[in-house]
């Protein structure tokens, strides 16, 4: 069992434990419970980064867009090291960097202080463009959305121009328990194949799926996948 600065590493198992340490007036239980399962599968699987290469150029970078609701993300984070798990029993209180919003100059592995719907995407879209521009190639950038956030028009001019510029190291997630407004034709994974990206849709618990799917070639386009969930009640 490796070691970490959070003690010996945390399985997936244990992170209802970590996500009951947090307590506080949270109001976004469920949108945390959520991306529980997404977020475990992308840091113990596919990102390439942890708590020693937080900071490195080569890292990849994952943007919590759906930052409103950060238990879960915080107790993954936890779990991986990137900062002491005793932190998570004093989520929200005054003197903790654990608020209700991420803060990414509080809390180390953290890109973007976040919890604002609409933001997170073109963000995203934004460190995808300038990686290239540095030449860095290699990075992949992550970005993880609720499916309410589509109903914000800033999501939908960052769609229409990853899909045309060809930004092949962007990636995202969407959390899709029924919560959007509107809904689309033929699934939300339609709206990105509308605008060139490469999209799946699968179920957001299984993690031998999301693996899979997070892992699906895309060359030359965007990737996008809908992580179908329980309905939001």
């Amino acid at each position: 069992m490796t070691q970490t600065a959070a003690g010996p590493e945390v399985r997936h198992q244990d992170l209802g434990a970590l996500v009951g340490l947090m307590n506080g007036a949270e109001k976004h239980a469920p949108a945390a419970a959520s991306t529980l399962d997404v977020l475990w599968v992308l840091y113990d699987r596919v990102l390439r980064v942890g708590p020693g290469t937080a900071g490195a150029p080569g890292r990849d970078r994952f943007l919590l867009s759906k930052g409103h609701g950060p238990m879960a993300y915080y107790a993954v984070l936890a779990a991986k090291g990137f900062f002491p798990v005793d932190w998570l029993s004093g989520f929200a209180a005054y003197d903790s960097p654990l608020g209700h919003h991420p803060d990414r100059t509080l809390i180390p592995g953290v890109e973007i202080g976040s919890g604002s719907l609409g933001h997170g995407l073109p963000l995203a879209v934004g460190s995808a463009l300038g990686l290239r521009a540095q030449g860095l190639d290699d990075p992949a950038v992550w970005v993880l959305i609720g499916d309410a956030e589509l109903d914000e028009g800033s999501n939908h001019e960052a769609i229409a121009y990853a899909g045309s510029a060809g930004l092949e190291r962007l990636h995202t997630v969407v959390i899709d328990n029924d919560s959007a407004t509107h809904g689309w034709r033929g699934g939300i994974a339609s709206r990105f194949e509308a605008a060139g990206w490469s999209a799946v849709t699968v179920d957001g618990r299984d993690h031998e799926a999301l693996y899979a799917a997070f892992t699906t070639p895309h060359p030359g386009r965007p990737h996008a996948v809908v992580a179908r969930v329980e309905k939001k009640r």
